[in-house]
């Protein structure tokens, strides 16, 4: 599976950025998929996943009520809708694609997609 994120980008806090992430490949295959974010000086951490089938979400606390992931499995992509951004969301923002449930419940995903820059500014 290929992965091709977009949409990263410099926006205000309070601000919104939508971020895309094109699916290739073995994407029948796919049990869900989700994005990670890494900021300067800090380890990769959990952001949202979705199942494939639409059918079950999950957030980080952080994101939790600002943050909305979706997929249209037409397209093979998902999405990440960001509202009310904070100059904490600022970091590299990588996709992921799950190929079972073990990899979709962990921070070890099947495959990687590369990373798109957040930029918050205060």
């Amino acid at each position: 599976v290929q992965l091709q994120a977009s949409g990263g980008g410099l926006v205000q806090a309070g601000g919104s950025l939508r971020l895309s992430c094109a699916a290739s490949g073995r994407t029948s295959s796919m049990y869900g998929m989700g994005w990670f974010r890494q900021a300067p000086g800090k380890e990769r951490e959990f952001v949202a996943r979705i199942t494939w089938s639409g059918i079950s979400a999950a957030y980080a606390d952080s994101v939790k009520g600002r943050f909305t992931i979706s997929r249209d499995d037409a397209k093979n992509t998902v999405y990440l809708q960001m509202n009310s951004l904070k100059p904490e969301d600022t970091a590299v923002y990588y996709c992921a694609a799950h190929m079972n449930r073990v990899s979709y419940g962990s921070r070890h995903p099947s495959y990687w997609g590369q990373g798109t820059l957040v930029t918050v500014s205060s």
